[in-house]
């Protein structure tokens, strides 16, 4: 009987991490958030011909400041003639630590993308080395899963405004 009892309860616990392997797999966060990080260093560092694996062809970016950039010819070709442009300073981005989210998208069960969204700060790097921190903003990211990987399809970057030198923790948003 007492054999019987813990066959039983090792088939439960084994089932029960089972379950929970498959929901934590399911589950696209970490690997959402590493893709992102892969494309933010490529941003940091001009990093041209990695930007178009991170991207959907109709890629679509919004802007509150500069409008909206549709597909993604456009979009690499803003990016190289802007902030990675030959006369441009540079822009490094940061994540808020602490304010970054992911909400995974389902179909029937099945993930199929996923919604990023937190807010970064920006510093602009002189041309001596240094670098001097410029501006904070929010940001939400549609990111899909085509064909294994995971491409940015829908880009907000908007309240787009100052920071200060000691503002490293996420704005509480008033409403």
């Amino acid at each position: 009987m007492e054999r019987l009892r813990l066959a039983t309860l090792s088939f439960v616990l084994l089932f029960a991490s089972g379950l929970a392997f498959a929901q934590a797999s399911d589950d696209p966060s970490s690997a959402i958030v590493s893709r992102d990080a892969s494309f933010w260093r490529a941003f940091n560092a001009c990093d041209q011909p990695a930007f178009p694996d991170f991207f959907t062809e109709d890629v679509e970016f919004y802007h509150d400041k500069g409008g909206p950039t549709l597909g993604r010819d456009a979009l690499l070709a803003s990016l190289k003639n802007g902030v990675c442009g030959p006369d441009q300073a540079r822009i490094r981005r940061e994540a808020v630590a602490g304010s970054v989210r992911v909400f995974p998208l389902r179909k029937d069960g099945v993930v199929y993308g996923a919604i990023l969204d937190g807010e970064h700060l920006f510093y602009l790097a002189q041309k001596d080395g240094s670098e001097h921190l410029d501006g904070r903003a929010r940001f939400t990211h549609l990111w899909l899963l085509k064909d294994g990987a995971w491409l940015m399809c829908r880009i907000l970057s908007y309240d787009h405004g100052p920071a200060t030198r000691g503002e490293t923790q996420p704005r509480r948003q008033v409403r």
